[in-house]
């Protein structure tokens, strides 16, 4: 593929643009370099204050991982199989809205039939 000029002079344009912005990019970065080394002071003494150390020992003396674990019902969502709807009418989520619209067709056709 050739190179045209309308290539060429983007790529110019760009060259200009990255100087312009290679000055600017600088000072943002010494001043956030400036900026971080005085907050990691405060950062870790604030990390300090808030962790809590606990030993394995204490974790085993308080109890077994299973205690603390509230227990949970599985609900099942129970569907019809024929008509893909659950007790309140909606689709499960896995149904493409495609097979939904064409059930709904079905499930119309055999009424006007009755």
């Amino acid at each position: 593929m050739a190179k045209s000029i309308r290539s060429k002079w983007k790529r110019k344009c760009r060259a200009i643009k990255r100087e312009r912005y290679r000055e600017k990019e600088l000072l943002r970065l010494k001043k956030t370099l400036e900026n971080e080394s005085n907050s990691k002071v405060t950062k870790i003494d604030n990390i300090k204050q808030q962790v809590n150390v606990v030993t394995a020992q204490q974790i085993r003396d308080s109890g077994s991982l299973e205690d603390n674990l509230v227990d949970m019902e599985e609900v099942k969502k129970q569907f019809n199989p024929k008509t893909l709807r659950d007790k309140h009418g909606a689709y499960p989520i896995w149904v493409h809205p495609r097979k939904i619209k064409s059930s709904k067709k079905k499930n119309k056709k055999k009424g006007k039939k009755k």
